[in-house]
């Protein structure tokens, strides 16, 4: 709730109230219904990026006019539940998705906010997995195809493209990068207005990082300033797409010590939880600090924290100078509230995991464990297979 109202108050405070920042979590990055609905009640919207989570967030109490639809590959039913649902803002990332919305729009006969997604062509610094702001990218359009489209577009009944959005990356590990996106940002709109465009809204998407290590925390006061140094005299509404930043580190993933396996150069602690219920250290070489849940006095030395799942890619951490552990010993992988519980899968026929809540002494059961049995309860073979 703190980092919520915190970023809320930094890039709020310096606009009048009618030209207030939207704050759209990406939740994308933790979608539980209980952590939507309390977001959602702290005031803030939600960016989706998909049908089902336009559903589940509707499923959670959040007001379809608070929805934003990022993606690259919305399909056409996709789009039709966004227009029957009456979303705030459908961010196109391409002539063809704009193609298939002239004609579902013209179907439904309803109006529907666009706003085109601006490729600035900038280097993020973010892990090469999570960059989404360059040309060589799968995301947004370039600079000369905006203007065409919004000339093609300008008149259309339906489509109200009045608005341009962009996201350069997840995870990007300096304000920099978003100070050049912003001034290029800026630049096009100035370009469309002299051309004769209306764009009255720009959406900057989210990507600040967290320290997962000993990186300085984001000055959300600096990067609130520089939104409203930069986009302040052009007169237009902000978007925010935050995700990370809020989410992170308010989560962590508990698991208990099976086995301790010693080797010549180095031991390794295996413990009951995988790669498929926190995939992130595999996929993005990412770091998680680990912590016991009962501090361990005495010598630390190098080992590899992995799980059972049958992968030498299954791991947690590697060469981390960490104690002794004892068979079942608790340890708390920590900042794993963002790209956690939502990248997990049941490989290897590992159940989904319980989630819980909690604030203070109070606790809830927000996921329950999935029963073993339920792992395969949709799958069928078929009468008479050989």
């Amino acid at each position: 709730k703190d980092r919520v109202t915190r970023l809320i108050e930094a890039v709020t405070a310096p606009w009048p109230e009618d030209k207030k920042p939207f704050i759209a979590f990406a939740c994308k990055s933790n979608s539980n219904l209980a952590i939507l609905n309390y977001l959602g009640g702290l005031g803030t919207g939600m960016d989706i990026v998909s049908g089902g989570e336009l559903i589940r967030c509707l499923a959670a109490g959040i007001p379809a006019d608070k929805i934003i639809f990022s993606g690259v590959g919305k399909t056409d039913h996709e789009l039709r539940l966004a227009l029957d649902k009456g979303i705030h803002q459908i961010n196109v990332e391409s002539e063809a998705e704009l193609s298939r919305l002239d004609e579902i729009s013209r179907d439904f006969k309803k109006t529907v906010h666009i706003a085109l997604r601006f490729t600035p062509d900038v280097e993020s610094g973010a892990h090469e997995k999570t960059s989404t702001g360059e040309e060589e990218n799968k995301f947004g359009l370039m600079e000369d195809e905006v203007f065409r489209l919004f000339k093609q577009y300008e008149d259309h009944p339906y489509l109200r493209l009045n608005a341009i959005s962009m996201h350069i990356g997840s995870g990007v590990p300096s304000l920099e990068p978003f100070r050049e996106a912003f001034f290029k940002m800026s630049d096009l709109v100035q370009k469309l207005r002299y051309h004769g465009a209306t764009v009255t809204q720009v959406d900057l998407g989210g990507g600040l990082w967290i320290p997962y290590q000993d990186e300085p925390f984001p000055d959300l006061q600096e990067y609130g300033q520089m939104i409203h140094e930069i986009f302040s005299p052009l007169d237009v509404k902000i978007a925010l797409e935050p995700g990370r930043i809020l989410i992170a580190e308010a989560g962590c993933l508990l698991t208990s010590v099976i086995f301790n396996k010693p080797r010549t150069s180095k031991r390794f602690v295996i413990v009951d939880a995988a790669m498929n219920d926190l995939i992130r250290p595999t996929l993005y070489d990412a770091y998680h600090k680990i912590m016991p849940v009962v501090e361990t006095d005495g010598d630390t030395s190098p080992c590899d924290i992995v799980g059972p799942v049958c992968e030498t890619g299954d791991y947690l951490a590697l060469d981390r100078d960490l104690p002794e552990f004892q068979r079942g010993d608790l340890l708390a992988i920590m900042n794993a509230g963002a790209y956690g519980s939502v990248m997990s899968s049941t490989y290897n026929s590992r159940p989904f995991i319980a989630e819980v809540l909690v604030n203070g002494s109070d606790f809830h059961v927000i996921r329950e464990a999935q029963k073993l049995e339920d792992c395969w309860a949709n799958e069928k073979i078929p009468t008479g297979l050989k």
